[in-house]
């Protein structure tokens, strides 16, 4: 990570209504980076913690697929609220896929669909495959749902599949694919908010020892983030910064509240979403401090 940049940095990019265009925006002023650098300097650049939240989510996307497109993608695993296998529905019949994705982060604006099917044999044990669909292929449809109020201007769909045709990528959907990208997702996603909250304390002048710890906090996301995700002692240090993270708030808050009451308003309204995934992480910690 060019540390420098991010110190040096004290631009911000526009919110863009249109989600990938204003990705595409972003990868145009970035350049070539790696998923960590944009994650960072991504998140730094945007303009609302649901924006910052996306550019991780899209870092960790490109750490689960290294040959994802130049483009916004997403991850179709969920069904009715649950990701084990067992619970699927949707079924992948040689290169054809059919099924429905209840929640899809930012789905409607995707160019590319991550999706997790069934493609066991009848009476064996579930199994899943990931495949990669497009949105404007003929059987896949994606509707969007309406705003939720958490992060209110990242877009979430729905994802119906009839018979689609895709392209399947190798190794287990599960093993290699979903059950990591949880870990990726809170890698990254603890980054490019981390990143964020660092650029309002340099725009608004937060106390110094406030900002350095923050970027203490990212420095340890860099380790994390060359850990494998299946790796017990990555959890142990994920579990570490996220505890880091949370010592933070206090302060965090109060320096938002002596600040722009806009900057206070919008992390009010989606800090929660750090939260969404406590009861899996603590799960997820718990294992691997026993395994070390």
């Amino acid at each position: 990570m060019p540390w420098q940049t991010l110190l040096n940095r004290r631009d911000r990019l526009p919110a863009n209504p249109d989600l990938g265009e204003g990705f595409a925006t972003l990868l145009q002023q970035l350049g070539t980076v790696t998923p960590f650098e944009l994650a960072v300097a991504g998140g730094r650049l945007m303009a609302t913690p649901g924006l910052a939240f996306l550019v991780g989510y899209q870092a960790a996307l490109r750490m689960l697929w290294p040959s994802a497109p130049l483009s916004l993608g997403a991850l179709c695993a969920t069904e009715q609220r649950s990701l084990r296998p067992a619970d699927m529905q949707t079924r992948l019949n040689g290169l054809r896929v059919s099924g429905r994705k209840d929640f899809v982060t930012a789905g409607d604006a995707a160019d590319w669909l991550l999706i997790a099917a069934r493609s066991e044999q009848p009476g064996d044990d579930p199994r899943l495959s990931l495949t990669v669909a497009y949105p404007d292929e003929p059987g896949v449809r994606v509707e969007k749902l309406p705003p939720m109020p958490l992060m209110p201007d990242i877009s979430h769909g729905r994802l119906f599949l009839d018979n689609a045709l895709c392209e399947l990528l190798a190794g287990d959907g599960w093993d290699a694919y979903v059950k990591p990208f949880r870990t990726l997702e809170d890698v990254y996603v603890l980054s490019a908010m981390t990143a964020w909250l660092y650029g309002v304390g340099q725009d608004c002048d937060w106390p110094q020892n406030l900002q350095l710890r923050l970027l203490a906090l990212l420095a340890g996301c860099a380790e994390a983030s060359r850990q494998a995700p299946s790796h017990p002692a990555g959890h142990v240090l994920l579990g570490g910064l996220f505890a880091q993270f949370e010592s933070l708030k206090a302060e965090v808050n109060e320096a938002l509240a002596e600040g722009p009451l806009e900057w206070a308003t919008m992390w009010q309204r989606d800090q929660a979403v750090m939260d969404l995934a406590a009861g899996a992480r603590a799960k997820r910690l718990a294992k691997a401090l026993a395994a070390t």
